[in-house]
């Protein structure tokens, strides 16, 4: 009997791979276990978008090998990708697998292939797999992989490669099957997904993408994050349209400085940044505009800090997601001076977590006797004990209603905040 648990860091790419990889070893006679002690194989699918990934990969590695010193290790993803052989050494893995391997795990494993990472640039199709099932209440549907961008302080399209788009066909079998098997919504993901269909002859565009979506049989769809410049005004005016596009935009904004945002080789403006942020909201009520800033890039002075942060209290955003500057090697910032001390980057990540903070109260607040949809999921909250699920507006919602609700798509009336971190109480609507 062999018997599998895998750990998943990082992005929802890996999760949806990570869920790839346990239907092709369930289906080949593995069998998933929580428990470290009671498996045979430990699988670490990675991220290595900082060093403070990079070191949690390595503290779940050796803690695995700790509890269980007769397991065999498997590690794939990003950092596999990017370390290699380095991962074989000191004991740290078994195997190394590489992102565009990660498919072939049964026959990497039981051949004893050690070590199985190809040239990830090597590769110019987008290698599609069918998933059956998820374990959660709305299903990932993978659309591209890889990044054509060179941002300076990212190290991604070195783990990922050239962007390759998964087709329209693929896309919509997928998002089809998912539907059949229950699921009321997905969630369209991959590494960088505004630049789905520019790998085509002749090239297309999300929207292109979005628009056979809006007849598949799914009932809702989510978009993951997307570059400033890639939400055009006729793109939002299209998803403004639809009834079945879930109203929650992630922006990869990075900063919202002009002298900070060309050091990053980001391409676009913070001029930019608010007519889209100002656009978003004239077409839509309530949407949910979340966004990733990077403080503490090299040479971002006292000054600089103070553009993106009173760019982004201007902003009608709903929540910020921070993160200190990390060094990576290989990068151009890697080698820039004026490295900003780790001090200094925890007091400004402090000061835009809690203008966040502010933001997601007031947006709460401003939904507070909305009604909305929400795809109650299969499990209660376990801090509550009442039921929970997420509004098209991605907002967390507990509810105080019976089992019979489980799993099924509900409407409800927001009626106030909740005492839990970041959710918003509802009743379901007569």
């Amino acid at each position: 009997m062999k018997k599998f648990i895998i750990k998943t860091l990082g992005c929802k790419t890996n999760q949806v791979e990570s869920a790839l990889i346990a239907e092709i070893l369930t289906s080949n006679n593995y069998i998933e276990t929580n428990s470290i002690e009671d498996a045979n194989y430990y699988i670490l699918n990675s991220c290595s978008v900082t060093h403070i990934a990079d070191t949690k990969n390595l503290s779940y590695l050796r803690r695995a090998r700790r509890e269980n010193p007769n397991l065999k290790i498997v590690v794939t993803g990003c950092m596999a990708q990017l370390e290699k052989e380095n991962l074989l050494k000191d004991n740290i893995a078994d195997f190394v697998i590489g992102n565009n391997e990660k498919a072939d795990i049964v026959k990497i494993i039981e051949k004893e292939e050690n070590i199985c990472v190809s040239d990830i640039f090597s590769h110019d199709n987008f290698r599609y797999e069918k998933l059956h099932q998820t374990h959660r209440t709305r299903a990932s549907v993978k659309i591209q992989d890889g990044c054509n961008n060179r941002c300076s302080y990212c190290t991604i399209p070195y783990a990922r490669g050239k962007n390759r788009s998964n087709s329209i066909e693929n896309v919509i079998e997928q998002v089809n099957l998912f539907a059949d098997e229950g699921y009321f919504e997905t969630v369209l993901t991959g590494i960088h997904i505004g630049q789905w269909g520019e790998d085509f002859k002749p090239q297309l565009k999300l929207q292109n993408l979005l628009e056979e979506i809006e007849n598949s049989k799914i009932k809702r769809y989510r978009l993951g994050s997307l570059n400033p410049l890639e939400l055009t005004p006729e793109f939002i005016d299209f998803l403004s349209k639809s009834e079945k596009f879930c109203p929650h935009f992630h922006l990869s904004l990075q900063s919202v400085c002009d002298k900070t945002l060309k050091a990053m080789n980001r391409k676009y403006s913070a001029e930019q940044i608010k007519d889209l942020v100002k656009y978003i909201n004239t077409k839509f009520t309530n949407a949910f505009i979340g966004n990733d800033i990077i403080v503490g890039f090299p040479n971002e002075t006292e000054e600089d800090f103070d553009v993106t942060y009173n760019n982004l209290k201007e902003l009608e955003l709903t929540r910020i997601h921070v993160f200190p500057y990390s060094r990576r090697k290989g990068t151009p910032a890697d080698k820039m001076t004026g490295q900003i001390s780790q001090e200094e980057k925890k007091r400004r990540v402090t000061l835009v977590q809690e203008l966040s903070d502010e933001k997601i109260e007031n947006f709460f607040k401003q939904n507070i006797g909305t009604e909305n949809e929400v795809i109650i999921e299969k499990v209660r909250d376990k801090k509550s004990g009442f039921l929970k699920g997420v509004t098209k507006n991605y907002i967390n919602v507990l509810i105080d209603a019976a089992d019979t609700y489980k799993d099924k798509l509900v409407k409800v009336k927001l009626t106030s905040l909740s005492e839990y971190n970041e959710k918003m109480i509802a009743e379901i609507s007569t």
